[in-house]
């Protein structure tokens, strides 16, 4: 199975609105469909403070990556944070987020970005082994802490 990329456009909200819920649902995440909404569509009308990528076939997404950008000093330039990434269930286990994890940073690095980043839950064992193989390394000193604003 191929973790073929193609960069969502506008007309890709509602598939994706599908995929994103199920991915929220999944990880606990309350949030109603206006505001989710409202956080996809800017990335999909091309603000250039991220991206979504959806994977596989168009008609039927097999999931989506979506990225936001930044910029680092300590890296040197842009970089990107992988905000979510899903893959559907019935098609886990095939390699599908693995290729999508070593692929995305070529195609990145060709746009300047310097390097990506993203969290995983400390409980997951699973999900740091993908993340692992994929390239990505713990930075032990380092915990993301975040603030909620408003």
């Amino acid at each position: 199975m191929s973790a073929q990329l193609r960069l969502a456009q506008p007309e890709d909200l509602t598939r994706l609105m599908g995929l994103v819920a199920a991915f929220h649902a999944e990880m606990g995440i309350e949030q109603d469909e206006e505001l989710r909404q409202s956080a996809l569509l800017p990335l999909l009308e091309g603000i250039p403070h991220g991206c979504i990528y959806l994977i596989g076939p168009a008609r039927a997404p097999l999931g989506y990556i979506i990225l936001t950008f930044g910029w680092s000093v300590e890296f040197g330039g842009m970089d990107a944070f992988v905000d979510e990434i899903y893959v559907r269930p019935a098609v886990r286990r095939r390699g599908i987020a693995g290729e999508t994890l070593l692929e995305l940073p070529k195609a990145l690095a060709t746009g300047g970005i310097k390097a990506v980043h993203l969290e995983v839950d400390r409980e997951d064992a699973a999900a740091q082994k993908l993340y692992l193989r994929s390239g990505f390394k713990p930075r032990e000193r380092y915990m993301l802490m975040s603030r909620m604003l408003g």
